[in-house]
């Protein structure tokens, strides 16, 4: 069994962790981020990673800073492990700690390398309306995601799958790998291959781009964007002067709300002119319905103002939204 200092600090880390930890590695050390204040009362809340390492009674640092830090260097330093693994960890870790391990430094990650190398490597493959992603292990290096790549596996992005679906299940299938990886390091088999140059980026998400724009984007791209975002921060748009945050949405074509609206059919001829944005069809019911510029946003959850989101046919219930209005 290998010597591990295991670094990560959200939910998909802990999986892994979790599994390092059954399958009978001696950790060492647990290295997560510092507690952050979270809910109304801003209370401290430790890291799924660290709450994990409590419970096992793990020994646990949590450094402000990794680079520039000569203590905590020193502290892995006399630790002396056989192999690191940083999983979500969030911090870039500087030369020399990538050296201590004599096994090396591996990294689980979000992707199949080198396409989206950085921060947000699911969210982006989400966003981006990819129909297949997955994980790969790697040794570090200085570079952002940019070692030898060791294993990958290949899953399918459904249709419909959010990014908080989708980590769920990449978190289980890096955690699986990350255990395979460390049993060929152990036996000396784990192999090197070289990431090319045609990769790309996945940078940090920001809020600006949470809002949905009706003018410029399509109606799949609209789509993309709420269950990029789901649950992450949400999408929005504004009616009326009001915010409101979409959580699942659908896109369906035009002769599609025909057949499930007949009686709209006398204004067919109409909708070419009709601003994207604009609701067409408002029922507490059968829900909501607004124009993009080439499809039908159906609207499946949403969250008003203030409130909790909920099926879009319990807030039409308590929230009136009027055909013709426009989401802006």
């Amino acid at each position: 069994m290998l010597r591990i200092v295991f670094m990560g600090t959200p939910d998909f880390a802990e999986r892994s962790l979790e599994k390092v930890y059954e399958a009978g590695h001696k950790i060492e050390a647990v290295v997560t981020n510092m507690d952050k204040p979270k809910g109304r009362g801003m209370k401290m809340i430790a890291s799924p990673v660290k709450q994990f390492a409590i419970e096992k009674g793990l020994k646990i640092y949590q450094p402000q800073k990794v680079r520039n830090n000569p203590e905590f260097i020193e502290e892995i330093k006399n630790i002396n492990p056989d192999v690191i693994c940083v999983v979500a960890y969030g911090k870039i870790l500087p030369k020399e700690l990538l050296d201590i391990p004599k096994l090396g430094c591996i990294n689980v990650h979000g992707s199949l390398l080198p396409k989206y190398r950085g921060a947000a490597p699911i969210q982006w493959a989400v966003l981006n309306g990819d129909k297949t992603t997955g994980i790969t292990t790697m040794y570090m290096n200085e570079g952002m995601d940019t070692g030898d790549m060791i294993l990958k596996e290949e899953v399918e992005i459904g249709a419909d799958e959010t990014t908080g679906e989708l980590w769920d299940r990449l978190a289980d299938i890096g955690a699986k790998l990350l255990i395979e990886t460390l049993e060929l390091i152990e036996k000396g088999k784990a192999l090197r291959e070289k990431q090319g140059e045609d990769f790309t980026l996945a940078p940090m998400l920001n809020k600006e781009m949470a809002k949905i724009d009706w003018e410029n984007k399509k109606a799949v791209e609209i789509k993309n964007l709420v269950r990029g975002l789901n649950p992450i921060m949400g999408a929005y748009s504004y009616i009326n002067g009001k915010k409101i945050k979409f959580w699942r949405v659908d896109v369906i074509s035009e002769k599609e709300l025909e057949k499930e609206f007949p009686e709209l059919g006398e204004y067919k001829y109409k909708m070419p002119n009709i601003e994207a944005g604009t609701v067409l069809f408002s029922n507490a019911k059968k829900g909501l319905y607004i124009k993009a510029n080439d499809g039908i946003i159906k609207v499946l959850e949403i969250q008003g103002e203030n409130a909790k989101k909920m099926s879009i046919n319990d807030f039409l219930r308590g929230n009136k939204i009027d055909v013709g209005e426009m989401f802006k």
